[in-house]
């Protein structure tokens, strides 16, 4: 049992973050139906943008007291969301409105973004050394805040699980509740439609690339507290949230929540099981045999018809 606990928790750990970032694949799909496969250097801009910062703020100041590490970590998450962002952003308008605005195929998006992910892979690769794994300054104590059972629930996992839970949950509101988000609805249930209704179908694509940047961003500054930074950090946590979408209902926003909760968790428990070697071939095994039974994912509805 108290295993179990313990796997659990660094489950909604991971799963947290895995659905973060699978956020932003849903969101894109949802108006595009399109995969975004820069999406996981999006998630890597977002770790290196806010480690720079963080680094400026409190390199070589060692641990920091309470109301510091309130704030180092507040100004992580928001410079990470905005790293994001700003890569979002930019990738919508050099990789794929041009494209978008000349009719072009499928493929050609597919090719372009594949394109752009090599290009901004490689360029954090020769801006921040391809041999060296960088990582945030020790600036706060990862203690054990409390026990359930002998399983014991530590800071930085109770920072991760929190911050996701609560940039979820606005994301949910902003979909649901406001005019951006009826936008993004309606753009994503029928875009010619939604531009005779006078929503400016380019805006709102680009701001939902820009909504889904600062979660994956968000999710590379909280994903990077605990492991070291990397110019190819980003295929294997993306991979994961493009199976995380999948899973949940690529398209639906509750879906991708769900699916990310889903596979970290699966990967945590198998553990208990199995070698960790076994921990993707678990992971992946479930995505299919959930599909199987299900092509839709979990949810299995779109972004359009998601009331």
């Amino acid at each position: 049992m108290n295993d179990f606990i313990r796997y659990t928790i660094a489950g909604l750990t991971l799963g947290s973050m895995y659905a973060l970032i699978a956020l932003g694949y849903t969101l894109v799909y949802g108006v595009l139906q399109l995969i975004n496969f820069a999406h996981s250097e999006v998630f890597m801009t977002g770790a290196f943008g806010s480690y720079i910062v963080v680094d400026t703020l409190v390199g070589g100041h060692g641990r920091q007291n309470g109301f510091m590490v309130v704030v180092v970590l507040g100004v992580g998450l928001i410079t990470g969301a905005l790293s994001g962002a700003g890569a979002a952003w930019l990738l919508e308008r050099v990789a794929y409105r041009p494209l978008r605005r000349r009719g072009a195929p499928k493929l050609a998006f597919l090719i372009s973004a594949i394109g752009a992910s090599f290009f901004m892979s490689q360029l954090a690769g020769k801006l921040f050394n391809r041999q060296k794994n960088n990582s945030f300054p020790n600036f706060f104590d990862n203690r054990v805040l409390f026990s359930i059972g002998e399983a014991d629930v530590r800071l930085l996992q109770v920072i991760i699980i929190v911050a996701a839970v609560v940039l979820m949950f606005f994301l949910d509101r902003l979909v649901q509740k406001t005019k951006l988000g009826r936008s993004i609805r309606a753009v994503a249930e029928d875009a010619p439609t939604a531009a005779l209704m006078g929503i400016n179908i380019d805006k709102t694509i680009s701001r939902t690339f820009v909504i889904g940047g600062a979660l994956g961003g968000a999710a590379g500054f909280l994903f990077a507290l605990f492991s070291s930074l990397s110019y190819q950090m980003g295929f294997f946590p993306g991979t994961k949230a493009f199976a995380a979408a999948v899973l949940g209902g690529i398209g639906n926003p509750r879906g991708a929540m769900l699916g990310g909760l889903t596979l970290g968790l699966v990967e945590n428990w198998s553990v208990m099981f199995l070698p960790s070697q076994w921990t993707n071939v678990i992971a992946f095994a479930v995505l299919v045999l959930v599909l199987m039974f299900r092509p839709s994912g979990i949810l299995g509805e779109r972004l359009g018809r998601a009331a």
